[in-house]
């Protein structure tokens, strides 16, 4: 999925209260954060908050710092104390709906998520992660409804169609799904075509790993092409109900795939759910 909101206006809003802050580590923390040293940066702000648990700056880039770590609960945890602090900011929610989300702890994503919105109800459109915490909260009906309206403001992301078919074959029924699949044309990421082929029933499952396959495998590029190819597949076969498969697909995109994105930290989530509720 796309994150929509402009990442010059998040790293604004994340780093603006450092640009005035005194001498010390609260400083460097900021300065560290900026140029994507996040250890460093968790480590300043965690000095920061133990100097004064009180100043808020000190827990947003602690949480902040830890998101970038993938250390999620402690993310979770401070920006839990920054909340307490200041229940009325709408960022630090959604930051810690992010860090529900990748933990699996989905209901509270959700509620974070909610809460964003009831502080800053015109985000909505954008808020394709909310959808995704919806489907995995089993609120698929909800689901469907934040992945139709993110249509508005992205039409052209066949990750969005994919959700809504998922969502809405889950609220529905696969051919209701089928029919009522977004149409997307202009997502020019490999494998997306054909990924929308499939779940279009235009296409077999092998023809999307063939697609990502003729990405070179030792590139970036090849590495992300695998990684949707395999996730969107495991998300297809789960529409299916075919188990087995899902598993097949889930693991190589989480352990042979890792990348930075977002979606990797989900398919994560989703294949921990499902080593919990193997065991």
């Amino acid at each position: 999925m796309r994150r929509k909101w402009p990442a010059v206006l998040l790293f604004a809003l994340a780093l603006a209260p450092f640009a005035r802050a005194d001498e010390g580590d609260l400083k460097k923390a900021g300065e560290a954060y900026k140029k994507q040293d996040y250890k460093a940066a968790r480590d300043h702000a965690a000095g920061a908050v133990k100097a004064d648990p009180k100043q808020p700056d000190a827990h947003l880039l602690l949480g902040l710092a830890c998101l970038g770590l993938r250390e999620n609960q402690a993310a979770a945890d401070a920006l839990t104390e920054l909340i307490k602090l200041n229940p009325k900011l709408a960022f630090a929610y959604d930051r810690r709906g992010d860090a529900h989300l990748k933990l699996g702890k989905f209901k509270e994503a959700v509620e974070d998520f909610d809460a964003v919105l009831g502080l800053e109800p015109q985000s909505a459109p954008e808020h394709w992660r909310r959808g995704i915490a919806l489907y995995y909260a089993g609120r698929y009906a909800d689901g469907v409804r934040q992945f139709e309206t993110h249509r508005t403001a992205n039409p052209e992301d066949v990750e969005n169609a994919v959700w809504h078919y998922l969502c809405n074959a889950k609220a529905t029924d696969r051919v209701t799904a089928r029919k009522q699949l977004i149409p997307v044309r202009k997502d020019a990421r490999v494998p997306m075509k054909e990924v929308w082929d499939l779940f279009a029933g235009k296409l077999k499952p092998a023809d999307v790993l063939a697609a990502a396959e003729k990405v070179p495998a030792d590139t970036d590029k090849g590495s992300e092409a695998r990684f949707y190819a395999h996730l969107y597949l495991a998300l297809y076969y789960e529409a299916e109900a075919d188990a087995k498969k899902v598993i097949e697909h889930l693991t190589p995109a989480v352990e042979k795939y890792k990348i930075g994105h977002y979606m990797w930290d989900v398919a994560n989530a989703h294949l921990a759910k499902l080593k919990v509720e193997k065991k």
